[in-house]
């Protein structure tokens, strides 16, 4: 079984974190977004500034040395957790969330709590599996291509 070990994002990582920030664009969002969602994305930079500001409050799966994944969360809730396309399926997501979920009820929090989108059925299935109950859904504007948000929750 491969090692894989979670620690703080540096600095010297954040090349690495758009890397898996632009796989998983790529994989998970681009096949279902609207044109013009995508080449705003891409004109923005939504996913190179996220990692460019937001890189102290990452932690990261590593793996032989390399970053397999990120997880980034506030308070209880879980606002980013992304998996390279070359570690998916290999529980580094699932260690990233026990990590976050330790951290977050650690904290005096008694849940956890994560969204996701409908057509994100992978990331619905691992989510209940991991103990994550819907609570609520809602319209996504964050992309602006008709989604509807899964808000999950998970007793700690």
């Amino acid at each position: 079984m491969t090692e894989i070990t979670v620690r703080k994002a540096r600095q010297s990582d954040v090349a690495a974190l758009k890397k898996v920030l632009q796989e998983t664009f790529e994989g998970t969002w681009l096949p279902h977004i609207t044109a013009a969602a995508a080449r705003r994305y891409v004109e923005t930079s939504i996913g190179g500034r996220y990692a460019d500001e937001s890189w102290p409050d990452f932690f990261v799966a590593e793996i032989d040395g390399g970053i397999a994944g990120l997880i980034h969360w506030r308070d209880d809730f879980i606002e980013a957790l992304h998996i390279s396309a070359g570690h998916q399926g290999q529980g580094v997501g699932r260690r990233l969330l026990s990590y976050a979920e330790q951290a977050i009820g650690a904290a005096g929090f008694p849940q956890a709590r994560l969204e996701t989108d409908t057509f994100n059925e992978r990331a619905q299935h691992v989510y209940k599996a991991l103990g994550y109950v819907e609570k609520d859904r809602y319209p996504d504007d964050e992309w602006d291509s008709g989604f509807t948000t899964v808000l999950f929750e998970k007793r700690l």
